[in-house]
């Protein structure tokens, strides 16, 4: 029972650099999805990727303070972050804490659960996600989400 174990391990970035194939990018020899090369007649399309969800927290506090008309100093200073920080965020660069995401929020006015409502309903607004769950059964139990 000596099975070879190699030491090096094995990286999948999420998101692949330019010109770095990964899973579902195209390497050497093979044809992007989607482009003339790999399209087949009547093969069906593949589905899109679901946001990330540091993407649409992002957009939803991106969102929130420009209708407030502030600034990002403004909400930075508020919440006690630093200006690059919650510019990242709003970028979908950073996946932020709880506690951060929690004093974002609060300098804008909100609390946590508002901006996950929010960011919930943007996801089902982006990805169509009511009506695919609209068919199935209802289900009894509790449902908790971070």
């Amino acid at each position: 029972m000596s099975d070879k174990v190699s030491d090096e391990a094995r990286v999948i970035p999420l998101r692949p650099g330019p010109g770095r194939p990964g899973p579902g990018r195209p390497g050497p020899g093979r044809a992007e999805r989607g482009s003339p090369e790999s399209a087949r007649p009547g093969a069906p399309r593949p589905a899109p990727a679901e946001p990330l969800w540091r993407d649409l927290v992002g957009d939803v506090l991106r969102r929130e303070r420009q209708a407030q008309e502030r600034t990002l100093r403004d909400v930075a200073d508020a919440a006690r972050i630093s200006l690059p920080y919650l510019s990242e965020i709003e970028r979908g660069r950073k996946e932020a804490s709880s506690e951060v995401l929690a004093a974002a929020a609060r300098a804008l006015g909100l609390d946590l659960g508002d901006l996950l409502s929010r960011t919930r309903s943007e996801l089902v607004r982006r990805t169509g996600a009511a009506q695919r769950t609209a068919h199935r059964a209802p289900r009894a139990g509790l449902l908790l989400a971070a």
